[in-house]
């Protein structure tokens, strides 16, 4: 089995229609992760808070430097996660597909690079 991290991606500034949409969309995520659980694909998961609370840490000829906000700046940000396992890209993506009807927001799929280490 593979890992893939399935990232659901937020627009700033675009939220949810309601607060009754809101409160379905986490319903349906949570019904959603069960499944997952249930299928024995779940390794971790979780929600961020917005990306203007991100702390970036670099280093700089020797210097350790943070500065506050995203490393990206931009309007879209990743607002959550999964890792899960997936027997190939196919079986990640039919999760995927599942989740940005659950999440009401695009999600991307990206393999790690190797399961060889741990």
């Amino acid at each position: 089995m593979n890992h893939y991290l399935l990232s659901v991606h937020m627009v700033e500034g675009e939220g949810y229609g309601s607060e009754e949409e809101m409160q379905q969309a986490f319903k349906d995520v949570d019904a959603l992760k069960g499944e997952i659980k249930q299928a024995g694909a779940w390794v971790f998961a979780g929600g961020l808070e917005p990306a203007d609370v991100a702390t970036v840490v670099r280093e700089d000829n020797g210097q350790i430097l943070t500065t506050d906000g995203p490393f990206v700046e931009g309007k879209e940000h990743i607002g959550g996660f999964w890792v899960i396992t997936a027997k190939d890209l196919d079986e990640a993506l039919a999760w995927a597909k599942r989740a940005t009807v659950a999440c009401r927001g695009p999600v991307e799929v990206r393999p790690f690079q190797s399961d060889t280490e741990s």
